[in-house]
């Protein structure tokens, strides 16, 4: 499948994308930071390239310095920039997404990723479907919706529900490639590669919006408060997220990792929870319902022979 490392205790690649959930999770509020400032002080396109150069201004000098110069001079930079350009265009889709509908659409619309990417599995690697998987799948989408939280002002599914589900896709093909497409690179560098072509790609697409006359900077709205929330969206929630997704896909491969993505909200739910907010059973029935289709899908919760 798309996992390539060597076979290793499948609890620790679970436990590895845990991490990357919760942190990423642990970011969204700084991204709320961001979002809802009035005024703003960084339109969607310039938020998602400074996203992304804070993330490779982070993760590069590490590679450099873990591996050295001769492995960033021999890794192949053209197609790393491509993949990370996948990157770049699933984080603007979601941006654009996001705006179009609520975050509780974007959030169902997410749950759809193990579906995904157990299709690129089936398509490209020749994995057979399971009964375990099968069921696996339809407990982690059933828990994801659930996890996604309140519907009391419905699901308006339109542009906004097809520019998520298009940022679904895109990160999901961008992922397995930053695995399967840059052989003999380490995680970090694999990672630092394709967010720096991130970086590359979400820069040119704001430089391009701001010369079609899109809003620019407010720089009188971005402060101490405001700098600190962008660097842990970038560093946190980008660079530290992804280097720790990329291993777990690498160990895993793109379908099974994508069952944790459905935990998420849950995870949101429990940040908010320390700030103030309040407990839905609702979403922890939710967690619950991925967490086991996580472990019934890879076979750690057999199920009942026929």
């Amino acid at each position: 499948m798309t996992a390539l490392s060597p076979a290793r205790s499948p609890l620790s690649a679970n436990l590895i994308c845990m991490a990357s959930m919760l942190i990423w999770a642990a970011a969204l509020p700084a991204a709320e930071v961001l979002i809802r400032a009035d005024p703003a002080p960084l339109p969607p396109l310039l938020l998602n390239a400074g996203r992304m150069i804070m993330a490779a201004a982070f993760l590069l000098p590490i590679w450099w310095l873990v591996e050295g110069t001769q492995t960033l001079r021999r890794a192949n930079w053209a197609r790393g920039i491509m993949v990370g350009s996948l990157l770049a265009l699933g984080a603007l889709l979601l941006v654009f997404g996001q705006t179009r509908t609520s975050a509780v659409m974007a959030a169902v619309v997410s749950s759809a990723m193990p579906l995904i990417g157990m299709t690129l599995e089936i398509v490209f690697d020749g994995r057979r479907l399971t009964r375990s998987i099968i069921a696996g799948l339809i407990l982690s989408i059933i828990g994801g919706i659930l996890a996604a939280g309140n519907f009391d002002g419905g699901l308006s599914f339109g542009i906004g529900a097809l520019l998520c589900l298009a940022s679904v896709i895109t990160f999901t093909l961008a992922s397995r490639w930053t695995v399967t497409a840059l052989p003999g690179l380490t995680p970090l560098g694999s990672t630092s590669l394709t967010v720096c072509g991130a970086a590359i790609t979400g820069t040119a697409f704001a430089l391009i919006g701001t010369a079609l006359g899109l809003p620019g900077p407010n720089f009188s709205a971005f402060g101490l408060t405001e700098f600190t929330a962008l660097t842990i969206y970038g560093v946190g929630g980008l660079a530290i997220s992804q280097l720790l997704w990329i291993v777990a896909v690498g160990r895993l491969g793109i379908a099974m990792s994508s069952l944790h993505i459905n935990l998420t909200p849950f995870y949101v739910m429990v940040f908010m929870l320390a700030l103030g907010g309040t407990w839905s059973w609702v979403q922890a029935l939710g967690a619950a319902l991925v967490a086991i289709g996580v472990l019934v899908a890879q076979g750690l919760i057999p199920l009942p022979r026929r």
